[in-house]
């Protein structure tokens, strides 16, 4: 299957299918032709300027009063990604890198940067062929766009630094070999373009809004199994109740929960208890806030991937070149440390959820065993699931709050975007987990409730569930069916 790049824009829904479902990349004829009209303009002036033009003719950042010979203009271009190229730490995972790279061509397409066609085209041969430039973590400030993990990025374009290709790493210059390709000669401004702009904080962005959005649905289906097995009540999820607040993602989540709930025998039982802790009773005002935070970043990132984020900014049309600052990550830095908080908040609420179902109420044992006392039971998975909430909620210090000069004080405010991105990733992936252990913790719950059935389609969850995990009927190594479940939530539906 063959994604044009062309004007048209991403989507987040388009980024999943493309990275899920292996793309491939293909330049349209009006690419081509914007990339090359831009090309030939950025030459046209080089060549009759008069003044300096930053980074085409002058020194980076507190160097930019310096002016560059035209016979030095390649090398400076190659010293700038080989100088920047500091980054350290754990390495992003290869789909976070896929989504950088089709995000830089997709950015480089608009005819904006001055990048000459076979740079752009050989950053399409890496992403058709599942070439993954080895990027670190660690490393930008969010300001002068993404610097260092983009300089990573692009130092196997000239046979430098290394990558992951067929599972093996390797240098840059070993893959070049392999492929038969010769290093890219970089042209002026190309180092520039290449290096500035948001495509490493906004590809961090895409993938845990990518992940977000099946960790948000599923948190609906697990809270609801984890109320029919806590016998609580349904009344809280009249919509009549909703719509007098009328939230988006409140009514949203209460029309969930009543879809999942309907035709229940547990849920039509008669109740003893007159209300239910809030983290039942609250499962739409929790839950579609999240769902809403969601929505409003989402509306944020996709503006910015379908944005032209390097610097100086070209426009052709008109007779223009301006060093500005569209490289600025607080765009994207604010609205991710908000998701931060939001998928928190979604793992919080759930381990309340876990520990009321071992708590021994309502009918239920003591740590969800037989013979609790003797065994220990689902006791210490409530215990993770607190070890993994308090780690989020520490991640949950806004990144944006932060920052600090660089570059000899010229770049004098960073929006730390990258942080925001990766302490972002790191939270989705707890909040999975902490879900994981509610859906492993409610399922057992369940089971003793029976022979009442809850509802169709939660007992069809249930059903394909206990196929790969089991009742639990007495102390047994644990950790294994909580990685389980974590597989089980990301490939249910997909089977």
């Amino acid at each position: 299957m063959i994604h044009k790049i062309s004007a048209e824009h991403l989507s987040q829904d388009l980024i999943d299918e493309i990275i899920t479902k292996g793309y491939k990349l293909e330049l349209s004829d009006d690419s081509r032709a914007r990339i090359l009209r831009c090309r030939e303009y950025l030459e046209k002036k080089i060549a009759e300027a008069d003044t300096p033009i930053y980074g085409v003719t002058t020194g980076f950042g507190s160097l930019c009063d310096i002016n560059i010979d035209a016979d030095q203009m390649a090398e400076l271009q190659v010293n700038l990604i080989m100088s920047h190229a500091c980054g350290i730490g754990n390495r992003l995972p290869n789909e976070v890198v896929k989504i950088m790279l089709l995000l830089k061509v997709q950015s480089l397409s608009y005819g904006h940067s001055g990048c000459k066609l076979d740079t752009v085209e050989r950053l399409v041969d890496f992403f058709n062929n599942d070439i993954y430039p080895i990027v670190y973590e660690q490393g930008s400030v969010g300001a002068s766009g993404d610097l260092v993990p983009l300089a990573h990025l692009s130092l196997p374009l000239l046979g430098l630094g290394e990558v992951e290709y067929k599972g093996e790493r390797m240098s840059g210059e070993d893959l070049l070999n392999r492929m038969g390709w010769q290093p890219i000669h970089l042209g002026s401004k190309e180092g520039l373009a290449l290096l500035n702009g948001t495509q490493n904080m906004s590809a961090l962005a895409v993938w845990s809004l990518i992940k977000a959005k099946r960790i948000v649905a599923w948190a609906d289906t697990i809270a609801a199994m984890s109320l029919e097995a806590f016998d609580g009540r349904t009344e809280p999820f009249n919509v009549a109740v909703h719509w007098v607040r009328a939230h988006r993602g409140q009514l949203a989540t209460a029309v969930k929960m009543n879809e999942l709930l309907r035709n229940s025998e547990m849920a039509s039982q008669p109740k003893t208890n007159v209300q239910d802790p809030y983290s039942f009773r609250c499962i739409p005002q929790v839950h579609g806030a999240v769902k809403d935070t969601l929505s409003y970043v989402k509306g944020i990132i996709y503006i910015e991937i379908n944005a032209a984020t390097d610097n100086p900014t070209i426009c052709p049309e008109e007779d223009l070149i301006i060093s500005a600052g569209n490289f600025h990550g607080e765009p994207i830095a604010l609205p991710m440390d908000f998701l931060c908080i939001a998928m928190s908040e979604l793992g919080n609420i759930s381990e309340r959820r876990t520990y009321k179902l071992v708590s021994g109420k309502r009918g239920l044992p003591s740590f969800l065993v037989a013979e609790p006392g003797l065994n220990s039971g689902f006791m210490i998975a409530q215990y993770t699931a607190a070890s993994i909430v308090s780690q989020s909620k520490t991640l949950c210090m806004p990144s944006s709050a932060d920052s600090i000069p660089t570059s000899q004080g010229q770049e004098d405010h960073v929006s730390m975007g990258a942080n925001a991105g990766t302490k972002l990733l790191r939270i989705t992936d707890n909040t999975e987990r902490v879900l994981a252990i509610e859906l492993f913790t409610a399922a057992q719950a369940l089971d003793f409730r029976r022979p009442l059935r809850t509802s169709p389609i939660l007992e069809r969850i249930h059903s394909a569930y206990r196929e790969r995990v089991p009742f639990i009927t007495h102390d047994v190594v644990m950790y294994p069916y909580i990685a389980e479940t974590v597989r089980f939530m990301r490939e249910y539906g997909e089977e």
